[in-house]
């Protein structure tokens, strides 16, 4: 990834301490580069930014069809493992008659706390059902058994992962360079940031057309707005973000600094990529950018902990803060 731009800067008292450099891009409906910063060509792995285009399928084929709003927004999810992520993926499994080990992405101790703690004092391990991407795995069961396909659905050669790989490819306008093995088992297909952006921004005009992947393009981001809490959880920053745009905005991130936007009523598409991975900075950045195209407040609570956030110490001190580099402000 050639000639990143600085993106956040980190300040301790009148130091400037720490650069977060990266990538990002904005497209419109046709795919054309409104803004960019650093390489729109740069290659990465969206990493979990892109589950909606993993979703497609799932509705395109119609093996989504009796799925409630929630689970279309559990499938996009990047979930705590909270009790209203886990209890809604269990029933999702006792519908299709199945459990936790018809899953393939692993167990993951639950970053909601209260989740976390009940786990400790019952003496239990966390289960597959607790990991962030099992929405996203429900829905490739739900696909496995429509198309009555094999158990193993996180191979890169089973039905479901090539109709993800398909999509993503024609979503993003581009041949995949290829891909890497995600945290949760399910291959993750390689693409620029403008073929990101360009991928959000078909999302984001989705509702102007009425073919059968639009139609499941803007469900998708419907099923987003509308359940914010299901797609992360209290406290992230893809939740706040969303109830703070009144759902006209559906954003997600992405391990190892990425973040998406789709912006509906502007048919705009953002993708950016801090090529730390850091996540302080991906946040801050792509807040910075929502600012800047007028659909984000930058008075908001949930804006200023994103954008400018307060550095303190163990002591509870403010010793510096966090903001947009220049480029961004």
């Amino acid at each position: 990834m050639a000639n990143p731009v600085d993106m956040v800067e980190v300040w301790r008292a009148e130091l400037l301490e720490c650069v977060h450099q990266g990538h990002a891009v904005v497209c419109d409906e046709t795919g054309a580069i409104m803004h960019a910063w650093g390489d729109p060509e740069a290659i990465i792995y969206p990493r979990s930014s892109c589950k909606m285009i993993q979703a497609l399928p799932l509705l395109e084929s119609g093996a989504g069809a009796r799925l409630s709003v929630a689970q279309l927004a559990l499938s996009c999810a990047s979930h705590q493992g909270a009790a209203i992520h886990t209890d809604r993926v269990g029933a999702w499994l006792a519908d299709m008659g199945l459990t936790d080990d018809d899953f393939r992405c692993g167990p993951q101790t639950p970053d909601d706390k209260t989740a976390r703690d009940a786990l400790i004092r019952a003496d239990a391990q966390p289960c597959q059902m607790h990991n962030n991407c099992s929405g996203k795995h429900a829905g490739f069961l739900t696909l496995t058994q429509h198309l009555k396909a094999g158990p193993d659905y996180e191979k890169i050669d089973h039905p479901v992962q090539q109709a993800c790989k398909a999509a993503f490819e024609e979503v993003t306008q581009e041949t995949s360079a290829g891909y890497g093995i995600d945290g949760c088992s399910a291959p993750n297909h390689a693409c620029s940031l403008h073929g990101l952006a360009r991928s959000m921004a078909f999302f984001a005009s989705a509702h102007d057309r009425s073919d059968t992947r639009s139609r499941a393009a803007q469900a998708l981001v419907q099923a987003m707005v509308t359940y914010p809490e299901l797609v992360a959880g209290e406290t992230r920053a893809c939740t706040e973000l969303m109830r703070a745009m009144d759902g006209k905005v559906a954003i997600k991130t992405g391990a190892e600094g990425v973040f998406v936007a789709i912006i509906p009523e502007k048919r705009l598409g953002v993708a950016l990529k801090i090529t730390d991975g850091a996540t302080r900075a991906s946040e801050s950045a792509l807040a910075a950018i929502l600012v800047k195209l007028g659909v984000l407040n930058p008075a908001h609570p949930a804006t200023i902990a994103r954008l400018t956030p307060t550095l303190r110490n163990r002591r509870d001190l403010a010793v510096g803060g966090i903001r947009p580099a220049a480029v961004l402000q």
